[in-house]
């Protein structure tokens, strides 16, 4: 079994002590190394390479904003999910224009954090639906309707119906049912829209669609 590679980056030791005794538990999540602020965050990304980066928001010399802003650029495939103390909205949008692909608080239960972990490292969003559309939402003014680039060459109608239920907050499994798929056909599609787009999650690619005027959330609303 591949296990998937982890990078904890906290200010806090006894913060990453407690994680990395929590992700020891796992047998198919790996912690390879740590972090005590943001720059050595980004020097140990370009050094180990990990799948996911779990970062918090305020560390020293460089902040959880910019340490993400700078990991998605030198490793682009790497996975940022911010693990934090604060539920703000600014930092919300900041973070994931940024490229998270997940945001979490503090207070998660540990099994949370764990099945969070998988879901990105699975192309999944941790977002709850709610706070997705809240955050897709904020980002509708900057897609450029007048001047659409259309992905016809790029995605196939199918991507296109899994990326447009994705946007309402749809995980692999609702997402099958809407489509009479199997989760696995899912996940095959979300990696091909990963392959053909520069994204790595699923909230990537649904904010790079919405800001190209693919698609806006009325087109991926519920139908009353």
């Amino acid at each position: 079994m591949k296990k998937t590679r982890v990078l904890l980056a906290d200010d806090h030791t006894m913060v990453r002590e407690g994680l990395r005794s929590l992700l020891s538990q796992t047998n198919d999540i790996e912690v390879v190394g740590e972090a005590s602020d943001g720059e050595e965050a980004i020097g140990r990304v370009a050094a180990l390479k990990p799948d996911v980066v779990v970062l918090d928001i305020a560390m020293p010399k460089v902040n959880g904003i910019q340490a993400t802003k700078k990991i998605k650029e030198i490793h682009p495939s790497t996975i940022v999910l911010v693990l934090t103390a604060y539920d703000n909205d600014e930092y919300i949008y900041a973070l994931l224009e940024a490229g998270a692909a997940g945001y979490l608080l503090k207070n998660v239960r540990g099994q949370e954090f764990i099945d969070a972990i998988r879901a990105v490292a699975a192309g999944e969003s941790v977002l709850h639906p709610v706070v997705a559309r809240k955050v897709l939402r904020r980002f509708i003014p900057v897609a450029d309707t007048t001047t659409k680039v259309m992905p016809v060459e790029k995605l196939s109608d199918r991507e296109m119906e899994v990326l447009k239920l994705a946007a309402r907050g749809l995980d692999n499994k609702a997402i099958a049912d809407q489509l009479y798929l199997s989760v696995r056909t899912v996940q095959s599609h979300f990696a091909s829209i990963f392959n053909k787009l520069p994204v790595s999650s699923r909230t990537e690619a649904v904010l790079y669609g919405l800001k190209r005027g693919w698609f806006t959330l009325e087109d991926t609303s519920e139908t009353p």
